[in-house]
């Protein structure tokens, strides 16, 4: 089975899992209302998508049907 001649420094290390670090999470401006929300997701705040009222406002998002 094939070993390590040598012991993994540190940066050689850090080098490799340069590629792992966790994506930053993508935001976009409601249109309708301001806010910040997640991109082809219906706003929390105000409940439109794509320039339409999808959710009346104030009801929560949890069980209603995606667009």
């Amino acid at each position: 089975m094939a070993v390590p001649k040598r012991k993994t420094s540190p940066s050689r290390a850090g080098m490799r899992r340069s590629h792992q670090a966790l994506p930053h999470e993508a935001h976009a401006e409601c249109k309708n209302c301001g806010e910040l929300k997640r991109p082809h997701h219906v706003c929390s705040h105000c409940g439109h998508y794509d320039g339409r009222e999808v959710i009346a406002a104030g009801k929560p998002l949890r069980g209603a049907v995606r667009v």
